[in-house]
């Protein structure tokens, strides 16, 4: 594993190191000064992680690590930033994969950078990182969603908090009180205010419907998908593979059901079973995974990346047993009218469940 690191204080290097050795890493860490000493590394030197501060020297951050793109396709790309940088971000999620807390936190870095290696493991394919690296339009982490994860993290943030943080973004505001006002969400009573479904709905409902928003934003139809009507499937899948799983995993299930579709609106994608002109043919990763990828480098937590990218073919999971993976499969499959994987429940011992499962979607599809 070789990480560059570009702009921060090289005097801290020591710590690093020790921080390495106390986790048993070997890792390669060069600790470089300025841009142009990370632009002249040797492209036949693959760069596994680039980090840099939101402005190196004379130039920004994010424009080295567009850079670094160019050269270095396939490596992760995380920006440092200062409290109170949120407004400066807009480039920077463009092309930085991760953004982590400065002064840069040796074991935030060794949490991510590992994520990343499960992540490759997971999708250990050259074609794969390559087509992902090379993707210019790549879709940053949602603002939106960062933000929130964030303050939910913080145990004196306040609904009253998240509700002014959503009201500040008009488009998302409204429509979140119009996915509130559905019948996926309403119990009967209009809310008005983004305050009052905040308090309703509860943080993680709130948190994946501003996600949703987020994850599908625009209009019209891209590689023959309709945005709204995915939108739709996805809200469907979300609650449905809660319901199936249950428990305390629920909520992964729901964020992995809400997701598994999204990998479609990347460019250069297979879609098997789309209109001729975006048949699979063969060339380019499978939407699954190229989804999964990208939420892996967004950060999502690794069982909900490995259930969207083995959500059409269960039977690939390293997790034994029904779990998120499972629970988004049957969902997706019963809301998407696909075929569900029937060996795959009998292998887990859940195939009589099914018929009580294929109900449940279709009071769902009702409700809608």
């Amino acid at each position: 594993m070789f990480i560059v690191i570009v702009g921060e204080e090289g005097g801290r290097a020591n710590e690093f190191e020790q921080a390495l050795a106390d986790f048993g890493l070997g890792w390669d860490v060069r600790w470089l000064p300025d841009a142009a000493a990370a632009l002249a590394l040797p492209n036949d030197r693959p760069v596994d992680v680039v980090v840099c501060d939101l402005r190196v020297g004379n130039q920004q951050g994010p424009a080295l690590l567009a850079q670094m793109r160019a050269h270095h396709s396939d490596a992760v790309r995380i920006l440092l930033v200062d409290e109170g940088q949120g407004a400066d971000l807009s480039q920077a999620l463009e092309v930085a994969h991760r953004l982590l807390r400065k002064p840069l936190d040796a074991g935030e870095l060794i949490e991510a950078v590992e994520s990343v290696i499960e992540l490759r493991e997971l999708l250990d394919n050259e074609q794969l990182k390559q087509a992902i690296g090379r993707i210019g339009s790549l879709p940053p982490p949602p603002r939106l969603y960062v933000e929130l994860t964030r303050l939910m993290q913080d145990p004196e943030s306040s609904s009253a908090q998240i509700g002014e943080v959503l009201s500040q973004d008009p488009v998302i505001a409204a429509k979140v009180l119009r996915l509130c006002n559905s019948a996926y969400f309403s119990a009967g009573r209009v809310v008005t205010d983004v305050r009052a479904a905040v308090t309703r709905l509860g943080l993680q409902t709130i948190q994946r419907l501003v996600l949703a928003t987020e994850a599908f934003s625009g209009s019209g139809v891209v590689n023959g998908i309709d945005r709204e009507a995915m939108q739709d499937r996805a809200l469907r899948t979300s609650r449905l593979a809660a319901q199936l799983l249950g428990g305390p995993s629920a909520e992964l299930a729901a964020t992995a059901g809400l997701l598994a579709e999204v990998g479609m609106l990347l460019p250069g994608v297979r879609i098997p079973g789309r209109e001729p002109e975006h048949a699979d043919t063969g060339d380019g990763p499978h939407y699954a995974e190229a989804g999964a990828y990208l939420l892996g480098l967004w950060g999502l937590p690794m069982p909900i990346v490995e259930a969207v990218a083995s959500h059409h073919e269960p039977s690939r999971m390293r997790m034994s047993g029904f779990w998120v993976g499972g629970a988004v499969h049957v969902a997706s499959a019963l809301v998407c009218d696909t075929p569900v994987d029937e060996n795959y429940l009998r292998a887990v011992g859940l195939i009589d469940r099914l018929p009580r499962w294929r109900s449940m979607a279709e009071e769902l599809a009702e409700a809608a």
